[in-house]
């Protein structure tokens, strides 16, 4: 849990910060309780010889977002495991941070949401992208691997899509290098869906980029005894409506075999249409496309 957000800044930025901290403030934490903010000022010299004398304030760095505009304190409190972002401006835009995967550029004006993101990124905490009536739906973790094979098991699920890997360390690996690359870069994939009552994992449902294409895809699979409850049109209705919201897609994309009549069926339910059949490496499929703008057409007319 995101408990302070930590600036540790050069003489130049810091007592910008200082002067509008209550602006600051209004926007991270605004009517609600939230992360305190505390502010650290680098010695001027330089930061390698001031290393004592730069302690920080009594914060536990795993409930910490410590943000910096030096590259040399950005690399020394990355080693000591805090969850580092580094803020650009003027003064250091031109400085390499070749230690630190994420950056903030206009501070004021961010919102709490955003620094949740950046440190929930860093923790290697999945972000909770979107609630249903009756599901929750948030990026997948390592251990959600157990149950996609629960899930994987019945011989229906992979009738018409690809099977998980035979051996959970490489199911494990993939998903490792699926949560650093495509979360990480796209800021969405295929996610985990959950009931909300009881948090178990019975699907999963998304957006996907699949290559030669040029838009993102739909994807989803809901475990065997959950199917035929209205789920997955519920959950893919909602990630539609992500998409378009969040995300600004205009468009979105679904291939689907000739002869899978359910899930052809729901696709039209969403509002998809065919366009054409293509052919990929491992057979034929039909290709289906929604338009996000005629979504928002009808959430107009209903308002």
């Amino acid at each position: 849990m995101l408990k302070y957000i930590l600036f540790v800044l050069s003489g130049y930025y810091s007592e910008i910060v200082r002067k509008r901290r209550d602006e600051l403030e209004e926007n991270i934490r605004g009517q609600a309780t939230g992360p305190e903010i505390l502010i650290k000022k680098i010695p001027a010299g330089s930061f390698a010889a001031q290393e004592e004398s730069t302690a920080l304030p009594e914060a536990d760095p795993q409930s910490t977002l410590l943000i910096t505009d030096c590259a040399h304190a950005a690399g020394y409190y990355r080693e000591a495991g805090w969850y580092v972002a580094v803020l650009y401006h003027d003064g250091n835009r031109q400085e390499p941070f070749p230690a630190v995967r994420y950056g903030i550029e206009d501070l004021f004006a961010l919102e709490r949401s955003a620094f949740e993101e950046v440190y929930r990124r860093l923790a290697c905490l999945p972000w909770e992208i979107l609630e249903t009536e009756r599901l929750k739906v948030r990026e997948s973790t390592l251990s959600d691997v157990e149950d996609f094979y629960r899930i994987y098991q019945d011989p229906s699920i992979t009738r018409y899509m690809e099977n998980l890997f035979p051996e959970k360390e490489a199911e494990q690996a993939y998903m490792k290098a699926y949560i650093d690359q495509i979360y990480g870069f796209y800021g969405y994939g295929m996610w985990s869906v959950l009931l909300k009552e009881s948090g178990q994992v019975i699907g999963r449902a998304g957006l996907s980029v699949r290559e030669g294409y040029d838009i993102a895809e739909l994807g989803f699979v809901i475990e065997t005894c959950w199917q035929r409850k209205g789920l997955a049109f519920e959950v893919c209705s909602a990630i539609l409506d992500y998409a378009r919201r969040e995300l600004g897609f205009d468009r979105v994309q679904a291939l689907v075999r000739e002869e899978n009549l359910v899930s052809k069926r729901l696709l039209a339910r969403l509002g998809f249409f065919y366009e054409k059949k293509v052919r990929e490496k491992d057979g034929e499929y039909e290709l289906h496309i929604v338009s996000l703008r005629s979504r928002r057409q009808e959430e107009f007319i209903q308002n």
